[in-house]
């Protein structure tokens, strides 16, 4: 007789993990307090002097962040700006009460600034006369490293262990006297920029991900928002008007809110939301009492509402706006196959291809190439269809050297194994 096998244990102490289990992680540690505390808000030229000065004395990189009002107020100004650097310690200034911050610019010169998601802040620190002139995105070198969230909060708590409140984010900056835990968060934005960009540093070098970073962050010193032509397009519900008068009186309705928007320094959507410009124009109404009931707005500022609609119906059939706009790239990538089957071999075969180095890289597809590049250079190929060719094809469409090294060759090795047919053969054979 065989002896009974065993009973497993019974007690937890006694019980090991599954060996593929993964280790529990301690919670992160709320980080609640600046380390100086609360910093003042500086609202005066002298205060910006003390400011200036102060970071003239510090050293090393300088982080930067602002506080825009998005949401509530027109357009995309800052209504804080905070920074910090070593010896220099966190300062708050209100850049309504201190439009001109030249002397602040100064200061930092040529020191490198540590922003996240830089492009959400250059254009409204440009405006108030801060300008970098070299810088670090922390949310750029988190997509660069493949972090799986690249928030803020997300960066902080993978690299520190801390866990970053964002409860005021979304908050009313505009808002005078800016309430102390308002300030409190907005000192935390920039607490741990510094130690977040150092470890971050490490693991671009790590990764030989270093030079990526920096033609990625160069770029961004001449980076500046793209102009929308027709920002009207951006209508939702605009799809649902159905001629091209209607296209036209939503037009005039869009502008005429955005004029009144900016008189009232409100966001347009806080006028009246898109469904009720949509709603409007699919009324046309001639006269206030045709306008459509279901939003205050739309009788309070009746009488634009109207005139808007009158100057769309005043404008000649000729001059009426498209329904859509036809782009000027290839077609959808989806519509390959029918139109061009061997474009669409090409396409398949490099993007198999990019998967793979992506995934072995550990970087996001679309930060080694942005898909709209990629499809003009399969679709519209240059005429030589070498590393060199597609290299000057790349660049033209504003990829970068790095990415242009890395892509190039994909594409010379998808056209050379899926060739043009021959005259007369068709392209399915």
């Amino acid at each position: 007789m065989t002896d009974a096998p065993s009973a497993p244990p019974t007690s937890t102490e006694d019980a090991e993990p599954a060996p593929d289990a993964e280790p529990t992680l301690p919670p992160p540690t709320p980080l609640n307090e600046p380390a100086d505390g609360t910093p003042d808000v500086v609202e005066s030229e002298r205060g910006l002097s003390e400011a200036a000065a102060a970071i003239a004395a510090g050293e090393g990189p300088v982080a930067v962040d602002a506080e825009r009002a998005s949401g509530y107020r027109y357009g995309q100004r800052a209504y804080l700006i905070q920074l910090r650097r070593e010896g220099s310690g966190t300062w708050l200034i209100d850049p309504i009460a201190c439009p001109d911050m030249s002397p602040l610019n100064d200061a930092i010169g040529r020191a490198e600034w540590i922003l996240h998601a830089a492009t959400q802040d250059l254009a409204c620190l440009a405006e108030v006369g801060l300008r970098p002139r070299q810088l670090f995105d922390t949310e750029l070198g988190a997509r660069l490293l493949g972090l799986p969230r690249v928030g803020l909060a997300a960066v902080v708590e993978h690299y520190l262990g801390l866990a970053l409140a964002k409860e005021h984010s979304a908050v009313d900056w505009s808002t005078r006297p800016l309430p102390e835990p308002w300030l409190r968060y907005a000192a935390l934005d920039v607490e741990v920029l510094t130690e977040l960009r150092n470890l971050m540093g490490v693991d671009l070098a790590r990764q030989q991900k270093s030079e990526w970073a920096r033609q990625e962050f160069e770029a961004l010193l001449t980076w500046a928002p793209t102009e929308r032509v027709d920002p009207w397009r951006r209508t939702s519900g605009l799809n649902t008007i159905r001629s091209r008068r209607g296209v036209a009186i939503v037009r005039e309705l869009w502008y005429a809110r955005d004029d009144i928007a900016r008189d009232r320094d409100t966001s347009p959507g806080r006028i009246l939301p898109d469904a009720g410009l949509i709603a409007i124009a699919a009324q046309a109404p001639t006269s206030s009492t045709d306008l459509p009931s279901g939003h205050r707005a739309i009788a309070r500022y009746g009488r634009q509402w109207v005139a808007a609609v009158k100057r769309a119906n005043a404008v000649d059939e000729a001059e009426l706006p498209a329904r859509t706009i036809r782009s000027d790239g290839p077609p959808p990538a989806r519509s390959w196959a029918d139109k061009d089957p061997v474009a669409a071999e090409r396409l398949a075969a490099t993007r198999a291809e990019l998967t793979a180095y992506a995934e072995e890289r550990e970087i996001p597809i679309e930060n080694v190439i942005s898909p709209d590049p990629l499809r003009r250079a399969v679709w519209s190929p240059p005429t030589a269809r070498d590393e060199a060719g597609f290299t000057a094809a790349l660049h033209d469409s504003g990829v970068r050297q790095w990415q242009a090294e890395i892509v190039a060759p994909m594409l010379a090795r998808a056209f050379e194994a899926h060739p043009d047919p021959s005259p007369g053969t068709s392209p399915d054979a």
